[in-house]
């Protein structure tokens, strides 16, 4: 059976720019449907039952947001869908402050008429540090494969295709030979398993950073508490915070800044600090779409 669901869109929201906003369009158990600009998720609402979220661009003439599911739908599970797709837009996060900052940059104002900056997330910040975890030091082949044997090893079957992303508890009760061995995790494997058993423990309440009022610094401090998340996982995982104040630098960002105004010679980190810090609160926004400006103004890679 089909529902559709309601949600609040602000002003100057723009789907496709959220969607291809980063990499987490193209992994599992996200599927995205390219003609139709459609995004689907499995949602396991309980052991039993699953629902797909099916996400497309805000339109007058008929619900941006549906659901399949089986059978009818209860109030509860209706607000549950509603707050999970509203969480994975971030629909909640204010960018006319930065708009109203970097309309009169002319090197920048592009970034506020296209705009630019909502970034997509998983339905908990568990899925996302896990990804974020999954995506350090190798390709990005490498992370759509790692994830993509995560949800087929640990997660539940989705009658809509493909499986739902896994809980704490189904990796918890794994061993790092499996997660080495069957899922190809390499050195990973230690951090996430000591990452979900700490969940499963009650030693890490991961949801608690959504939501968090911790001043930037402090929420920084605490992700790289986390066996696993280093300057560079930490500094992308609080942009899905919302937060932007750090840039989360790595090998590909370096690359490309580099190509844009080095002619390809590369430069110190300390170099692309600098040339970002003027922006304040807002600069690690700022370089991510920097360096990915040619997704705009040519093809999103995803």
């Amino acid at each position: 059976m089909i529902h559709s669901l309601q949600l609040p869109f602000p002003r100057g929201f723009h789907f496709e720019h959220t969607v291809y906003s980063h990499g987490w369009c193209a992994l599992l158990p996200y599927r995205l449907d390219r003609t139709a600009l459609q995004l689907r998720y499995p949602v396991q609402l309980s052991t039993t039952r699953i629902a797909e979220l099916r996400i497309g661009p805000p339109r007058q003439s008929r619900p941006a947001v549906t659901v399949e599911v089986k059978g009818r739908l209860s109030e509860d599970h209706r607000a549950q869908l509603t707050r999970i797709a509203s969480a994975m837009l971030h629909l909640d996060l204010d960018l006319q402050p930065f708009y109203r900052m970097i309309r009169e940059d002319s090197r920048f104002s592009w970034m506020a008429q296209n705009r630019a900056g909502r970034m997509l997330r998983a339905p908990s910040f568990f899925e996302d540090a896990v990804k974020m975890l999954l995506t350090t030091n190798c390709s990005w082949s490498l992370t759509e494969t790692m994830t993509s044997r995560l949800c087929e090893t640990f997660g539940t079957v989705s009658p809509f295709g493909g499986h739902c992303f896994p809980v704490p508890e189904a990796i918890a009760d794994s061993s790092e030979d499996v997660l080495r061995r069957e899922v190809k995790l390499g050195y990973r494997a230690p951090y996430l398993l000591e990452m979900v058993r700490r969940i499963v423990r009650g030693d890490l309440s991961i949801e608690d950073f959504r939501g968090s009022s911790l001043p930037a610094a402090e929420l920084y401090r605490e992700l790289r508490g986390i066996k696993g998340i280093g300057d560079y996982a930490a500094g992308n995982l609080i942009k899905l915070l919302g937060r932007f104040d750090y840039l989360g630098i790595d090998s590909w960002c370096r690359a490309k800044y580099a190509e844009m105004y080095h002619n390809g010679n590369p430069v110190p980190d300390s170099e692309i600090v600098n040339f970002y810090a003027p922006f304040n609160e807002w600069r690690g926004l700022v370089m991510w779409l920097d360096v990915t400006r040619h997704w705009y103004g040519e093809k999103f890679p995803f």
